[in-house]
């Protein structure tokens, strides 16, 4: 590891030298810019500009940029950049990611290159870890930009369409990875240009960028809709999950957060519900039942991993102590903890949009990213996002003593051993700051403490905001301060206390703040600054007497990283401080990894309690343990981003035919192709096999009704071509007969207010609706492919492989279907004039989430309106042969229906009880329109529902009553959902009604299929 060490740091040398070169140059610009006034200084960011159009490249203004800000940042921030920011500033700009040590100013540093690459005019994205620090940086930060002349913008989550339409447009947007994240899958899922919110992928700055790429990139973005369960199932599996015994029906390994099903359990199942094979198809889901079930009971701990509040199970940051307000676990995780709490069980929800953070931000032209701890991942980061690391020399020398780990054999021993030092420190008036891995052990920390009478802070589970405040003053003499997880908080502890933080709690005091009073908050600046820094000044120097800050660890953490990041925390800019970590064999690090071996040394030397050991087999031990576990993460991140490439380039393809409907390109030239298309697809599937005369043209013709108003019969062509049919003449005649049909279409519905047909609006909608529903049906097989396609290596094959192979062909018919559908549709839908011209934009009343827009939902789907019509894929009426699928070769009336999917026999049901009939929630068929204008009998059930869809494509179509939003923890784990609120209106009158039990209305329909459908009227 050594050799490979070298090797990986052989360039090092000299990117740091060429990083040096350009600090130097800007250094010796200073005085230039000195001289200007401010005017003069602001002026120079337009004489940039015009010079880039001009010709000249960023990196040929990078010197002088980086000194006018340097310039700015003194005279706005009274804060001047080191020569070693300078340096960080360059390399972000370069696309690396700067290591700085923790005080080192990266936010500051992050301020230059922001600058430099906002003068393109294409915009600059800096991605913080949660929406305080995002707000605070666009405030704080954000007065360099402003007082140079650039607009700042801030994404909050708090936010309308509107509102982030126009932070985007800022020449630089603060904001979280998860809301830059959304904004784009939601912006992927609009119904106009005037809905999208992003205006590109520029260039981005990752602030604690491990944190946000590494951690957080085991779980990928979702954004999620309605879909049916069953939540009584989840009951039952809570009430059987506390009757199996562990070890004996099941077996758990808590390392690896992973559970096994024995055949004892296997056997209990099948006799509670008296069925012969829990495996067989038709019982499938009770599976994933009993699988969650018991690992809500083994895996997820109340008070630890979540806490009940008010009837709600909420999430905690098991590293931060924060409560995650409206999250959920997916895959149904989250409803097997409800029930086993014996609380109200939420509905479950089917992917509609997702992407990996890896995918996302690979979408900007250029990275960069700052952090204190990146090259123990830089292997990781060159692989998978092009990054380079570059190590920034400190400021100053660090002077801060590591002490080594001290191990106790019980956790008893350890605690009491804690306590005492900190007792003893705190007695003396040295600021300490101890690190815990939970909520639950701060709380227990904080009891001991109190019982000793030593007065604390304890953070966790509360706001940003007031974290910040407490952690700004963790360097105050005499203060304690207890917090789940330092990293990321995005706050400078320094001795004595932190005047940035005092001046601008003054300010605001006052009433002044940066973003909303610019002018007078800068004015009244210098002097409360000033204030501030004598304030502090001399309890800074006490501070540093009495040797610093002292960071005592309680227990190791799964990550070296964050160990370090803990540690950072003390020794800032060459001051002095301390830190140590107490660990016990009862550790979960410990417990899980090798402990056993410590263990029986000190119990045959007989060691005490409360005498603590230190040995390098304990050392190796634990780096052992942390080094598996950060490689099994690793694995999940590229197991993840394995499968998310096969989606992502499906995604590519799709997002940009979105984007080319939304354009308002002419669509025209492509819908006549899908009806060449889907013809031959058709023709080719009746004539694949047998002789001319063998054909069964009758079927065909009835199958091509359903597609358009065929105006030719067999006669006709049969004398056309003198007897001889052949697939291609057939083909031929037909497209030609379509393309008339079409026109006549055309003609029929005439011309809108703007002097074009309103043929391509028309084409427009369609197409979006259909190529939405289609992706969103897509979405949900992928889900289940993935879910099982692993059991293929059981079978010695490659499940990778099996994985792409089979989202090929299923993205390929995907593709079919939505010709097919479309050209259906075009056909045979009934507009409204009026409503076809009206806007189709809908907002999503209630939605806490930020812009979210909701896209058209199909008729029938859970969430649209009058579910008891249902729109589905082209199916002939009832009665009729139904029309083949595009895939040639398919003999004819095959029926196009959602199949089941790979790892799930027909017949299985994915919803309900066992043995029930269910189809997928998003791959609802029903009743097509007939070619009632050809003459067809069930005229009367085309213009059912080819009237229902064109209300949903009129604008008047109720979209999903809430979205959810799923998205990485601040660790990276769990795959939370964030949910957003019900619509108004939904369920009438009838508040207490159940969703599946019959509407009190007496329609004999369920609640949620009428009176409890989104969108259904109100009653009194």
């Amino acid at each position: 590891m050594a050799v490979l060490d070298r090797i990986m740091r052989a360039g090092e040398t000299r990117i740091v030298r060429r990083l040096e070169s350009i600090a130097y140059q800007v250094d010796a610009l200073a005085d230039d810019f000195a001289s200007m006034s401010d005017e003069e200084l602001r002026g120079q960011t337009e004489e940039f500009k015009t010079r880039h159009v001009d010709g000249e490249s960023l990196d040929d203004l990078m010197a002088e940029a980086f000194a006018v800000v340097r310039e700015a940042a003194t005279r706005t921030l009274g804060q001047r950049p080191f020569i070693v920011q300078i340096m960080g500033a360059a390399a972000l700009h370069l696309g690396n990611i700067a290591e700085m040590k923790t005080g080192e100013g990266k936010t500051l540093t992050g301020v230059l290159p922001a600058y430099l690459n906002a003068l393109s005019g294409e915009g600059v994205h800096i991605v913080t870890t949660n929406d305080y620090l995002a707000k605070r940086d666009a405030e704080w930060m954000g007065r360099v930009h402003r007082f140079l002349g650039l607009k700042v913008g801030c994404i909050l989550a708090q936010m309308r369409p509107d509102e982030r339409r126009a932070q985007y447009a800022c020449d630089i947007t603060y904001g979280t990875n998860n809301e830059f994240g959304f904004d784009y899958l939601r912006d992927n899922m609009a119904w106009s240009e005037e809905e999208l919110v992003q205006r590109g992928h520029n260039y981005a700055i990752v602030d604690e960028v491990d944190s946000i790429l590494i951690d957080e990139a085991r779980t990928p973005l979702i954004i999620s809709g309605p879909a049916e369960q069953s939540a009584k199932w989840y009951v039952e599996f809570a009430r059987i999950a506390q009757r199996l015994t562990r070890d004996v029906d099941y077996e758990v390994d808590e390392g690896k957060r992973t559970l096994s099903v024995l055949e004892t359990a296997v056997e209990k199942v099948e006799d509670e519900f008296g069925i012969d094979n829990l495996y067989e198809a038709v019982n499938t889901p009770l599976v994933g039942y009993l699988n969650n079930a018991l690992k809500a009971k083994e895996l997820f701990k109340r008070d630890k991993d979540y806490v009940v509040v008010n009837g709600e199970v909420m999430i905690v940051d098991e590293f931060t102590g924060r409560m995650l307000h409206g999250r959920r676990y997916n895959e149904g995780m989250h409803q097997a903890i409800e029930a086993k709490e014996d609380v109200e069980i939420k509905q479950e929800n089917q992917t509609l949009a997702t992407i990996t953070l890896q995918n996302y931000f690979r979408l900007y032209r250029k990275l960069g990213g700052m952090t204190g701890t990146a090259m123990t991942e830089a292997a990781e980061f060159d692989q998978v996002y092009k990054l380079g690391v570059v190590p920034i020399p400190t400021n100053q020398e660090m002077i801060r003593l590591d002490q080594s780990d001290k191990v106790y054999k019980t956790e008893d021993g350890k605690w009491s051993a804690v306590v005492d030092d900190i007792v003893e420190r705190h007695e003396k008036g040295q600021p300490i700051l101890v690190g815990t891995t939970s909520v639950e052990k701060s709380e227990h920390l904080s009891g001991l403490l109190l019982r000793r009478g030593v007065p604390h802070e304890v953070l966790n589970a509360k706001y940003h905001e007031k974290e910040a405040a407490i952690v700004a003053q963790a360097g105050r003499k005499g203060a304690v301060t207890v917090a789940t997880n330092m990293a990321g908080r995005g706050t400078d502890i320094m001795l004595g206390g932190n005047p940035e933080v005092l001046a601008t709690a003054e300010l605001a005091r006052r009433g002044l703040s940066p973003a909303e009073t610019p002018e007078d908050f800068e004015s009244a600046w210098p002097a409360a600054l000033e204030s501030s820094k004598h304030a502090v000044e001399a309890e800074h120097n006490e501070v540093v007497d009495l040797g610093g800050l002292y960071v005592l660890g309680t227990e190791r953490h799964d990550s070296r990283r964050i160990d370090n990041q803990l540690r950072g925390r003390s020794g800032r800019q060459g001051d002095p401080g301390e830190s140590r970590f107490y660990l016990s064999l009862g550790d979960d690090l410990m417990r899980l990894f090798n402990a056993h071996m410590v263990e029986s040394i000190m119990d045959r030397l007989n060691l005490p309690e409360d005498l603590p050991i230190e040995s390098k087999m304990v050392s190796r031990s634990i780096q052992s343990a942390q080094t598996q576990i950060e490689q099994q993460n690793f694995e999940i991140r590229k197991n993840v981003l394995k499968y998310d490439e096969v989606l992502n380039k499906q995604r590519t393809v799709i997002y940009d035919e979105r984007r080319r409907v939304l354009s308002g390109e002419d669509l025209h030239e492509s819908v006549r192709n899908m009806i060449d298309d889907t013809i031959a697809a058709y023709v080719d599937g009746a004539t694949a096999e047998g002789y001319a005369e063998d054909w069964d043209l009758d079927t065909l013709w009835t199958n091509l009704k359903q597609l358009y108003p065929v105006g030719v019969t067999v006669e006709q062509l049969e004398e056309a071509c003198g007897g001889a049919l052949t697939s291609d003449f057939l083909i031929d005649e037909l497209c030609v007969d379509a393309h008339t049909a079409y026109d006549r279409r055309e003609t029929s519905l005439g011309e809108g207010p703007d002097g074009q047909p309103l043929m391509r609006d028309l084409e427009r909608r369609v197409l979006l609706e259909v190529l939405d529903r289609k992706w969103r049906e897509h979405l949900y097989e992928m889900d289940y492919l993935q879910e099982g396609v692993h059991l293929r290596g059981y079978g010695q094959r490659d499940p990778l492989v099996e994985y792409q192979r089979e989202a090929y062909d299923m993205f390929t018919a995907m593709m079919d279907g939505i010709k097919e559908e479309a050209v259906g549709f075009l056909f045979y839908v009934q507009v409204n004039i009026e409503e076809l011209a009206a806007s189709d934009v809908v907002e999503v009343e209630g939605d806490e989430s930020p812009g979210a827009i909701a896209p058209p939902v199909p008729v029938g789907t859970p969430g649209a309106a009058t579910p008891d019509q249902l729109v589905g894929a082209p199916t002939p009426p009832l009665g009729a042969p139904t029309p083949p699928m595009s895939t040639p070769g398919q003999p004819v009336g095959t029926p196009q229906q959602p199949g089941p999917t790979p790892q799930q026999p027909a017949g299985t049901p994915r919803f309900g009880t066992p043995g029930e009939s269910a189809q997928p929630a998003a791959a609802v068929a029903a009743p097509q329109p007939s070619a009632a204008a050809a003459g067809q009998p069930d005229g009367g059930e085309h213009a059912r529902v080819a009237d229902v869809l064109g209300r949903a494509i009129g604008g008047s179509s109720a979209r999903p009553a809430n979205l959810q939003y799923s998205a990485p923890t601040l660790d990276g784990e769990g795959g939370v959902e964030r949910s957003s609120a019900p619509a108004a209106g939904g369920g009438g009158g009838f508040a207490n009604a159940s969703r599946n039990q019959p509407c009190p209305c007496g329609s004999g329909r369920k609640f949620k299929r009428c009176h409890g459908a989104p969108g259904a009227p109100a009653t009194s």
